[in-house]
Parts: structure tokens; C-alpha cells; sequence
């Protein structure tokens, strides 16, 4: 981010929505200059269109500029440390029931995908698993092996504090499974260096 934009941003987060003459004594920039970085920042949909401000006092209305729910993106978040803390604490007051949460957790995330249905071909179950963990952000596919199926996941969202907390991967191989309805074996993951998390999956065996 441009550093007089990124300042932009920043007063509009601590200040609210502020007017143009605002802006420009406040970060000592012109007027021209401050409409053209938010021209920028509008058409990037960090900043909102100019809404009015009515005085208190009479006068002509100001117009005031805000900021988009896209621009959060731009500003330092600590979930990642959150999380890391919360399962710390989880693991150091019930470590027994560490892998049971988060089993649960996995069974919660997967009940909004649809049930597997005994007799379809596995190729759509597959199917049907990778756009739901696509849309959750795990950049996943499946490819054929000659042992079955092996399922990708290139990108993994809590990478940050997997690589400590195994038991998130476990969650994903649990999450995995629930999709397909069978038991994956975990072939390799991204918190070790791999290119990807991949697991080993075999088509049910058709009842006679």
C-alpha cells in the first residue's frame, strides 16, 4: 500500500468518516492531492462513496468519506495468536479432550455439506468435497493413484499455528473423511514441508 494511501486509511480507522479539508490539514496535502488518493482508494472499494454530514450550525452539508468492510483486510489482525493461545490453554486444563473437540469440530464444518449417498459414482463425491473445501479456502483437488484417490489441500488456514498444534491437522483428515465418507490415511502435510496436505482414499466397497 502507498504510504499517503495507508495513512488515509489509518485516520479514517481511528477518526470515522472524514471530510476532504480534513484530511489535507490533518496529513498536510493538498486538497487536489488528497481527492486523487481517494479517488484511488474508491475505485480499489477501500473507501466508500462521500455521504453527507450535516453541520450543527447552519451552513452548506460537508461530505465525509469512510471506509469499506474491505479495507479491515488492510490493518494487522491477531487471530492467529488468539488461536494459538485458546488451544494452549485448551490443551493445558483438558488434554483429554483435545482430539474429541476437535473431532466435533470437524463433524460441525461438515454438516453443511451434503450427505455422501451410497451408490454414486465416487468421482462426484470427490467432486462435491473439493468445492466444499475450496470454498473455505484449502485450494484442493483430487487426483487418481494406483492405490485410489489421493486428495490435495495446497493451502491451509490456520498455517500459521498448525505446524504446533498438530491437532488441527487431524481435524482436516476427519473433516476429509466426513466429505467422503471414508477413512483417509494422510500422506503428507504442509506444516512438514510438503507441498500440500495429501491424503490416500479408496472407494467404498459396494455392498452386493
Amino acid at each position: 500500500m502507498q504510504a499517503t494511501r495507508q495513512a488515509i486509511l489509518e485516520h479514517l480507522k481511528q477518526h470515522g468518516p472524514t471530510t476532504v479539508d480534513e484530511l489535507a490539514e490533518v496529513l498536510g496535502l493538498t486538497t487536489v492531492t488528497v481527492r486523487h488518493h481517494l479517488d484511488i482508494l474508491r475505485s480499489e472499494k477501500l473507501v466508500g462513496e462521500p455521504m453527507v454530514r450535516h453541520r450543527t450550525s447552519r451552513g452548506r452539508p460537508q461530505y465525509v468519506f469512510g471506509l469499506t468492510e474491505k479495507a479491515s483486510a488492510h490493518f494487522p489482525k491477531s487471530y492467529d495468536q488468539l488461536a494459538a493461545t485458546v488451544l494452549d490453554e485448551l490443551k493445558a486444563q483438558q488434554p483429554q479432550l483435545v482430539n474429541v473437540i476437535f473431532e466435533g469440530v470437524a463433524a460441525r464444518l461438515s454438516a453443511d455439506a451434503p450427505t455422501p449417498v451410497d451408490g454414486e459414482p465416487f468421482a462426484e463425491r470427490l467432486n462435491r468435497a473439493i468445492n466444499f473445501l475450496n470454498d473455505r479456502g484449502y485450494v484442493a483437488r483430487w487426483e487418481t493413484a494406483p492405490e485410489g484417490y489421493v486428495v490435495h489441500t495446497n493451502n491451509c488456514p490456520y498455517e500459521a499455528i498448525a505446524g504446533l498444534h498438530p491437532e488441527l491437522c487431524q481435524m482436516d483428515m476427519v473433516l476429509i473423511g466426513n466429505l467422503l465418507g471414508v477413512v483417509p490415511q494422510r500422506l503428507s502435510r504442509l506444516a512438514e514441508g510438503a507441498s500440500s496436505c495429501a491424503y490416500l482414499v479408496h472407494e467404498p466397497v459396494k455392498a452386493n
